[in-house]
């Protein structure tokens, strides 16, 4: 049974840093690709960055790119994302997911249940 479990959220000021963490099971992790989501109140959800089953390529969205980085560690079956220089426009719910395939394809088949990322003074 595939289970994907974020933490790490929680409320930081702007241009604070914050790491969450999605803690993977129930399939091998180094097969696929991983990707970040988020959602704010009122948008749609949006894909924010993705990384293949290796490490090897990574994604960003443009809203994110340069400050926000993914990584993975598959011996511990964990996948991050640091978040720096935080806006108030990036406070939204942060979800992970994996891939269909090795390589970011946007084909998605498992999400967890989220964590909230607040960023406000």
């Amino acid at each position: 049974q595939v289970q994907l479990v974020e933490s790490g959220g929680g409320l930081v000021q702007p241009g604070g840093s914050l790491r969450v963490s999605c803690a993977a099971s129930g399939f091998p992790l180094d097969y696929y690709a991983m990707g970040w989501f988020r959602q704010a109140p009122g948008k749609e959800r949006e894909e924010i960055s993705c990384i293949s089953s290796s490490g090897g390529d990574t994604y960003y969205a443009d809203s994110v790119k340069g400050r926000f980085t993914i990584s993975r560690d598959n011996a511990k079956n964990m996948l991050y994302l640091q978040m720096n220089s935080l806006k108030p426009e990036d406070t939204a719910v942060y979800y992970c997911a994996t891939e269909g395939t090795a390589y970011c394809a946007g084909d998605y088949d498992y999400w967890g249940q989220g964590t909230q990322v607040t960023v406000s003074s």
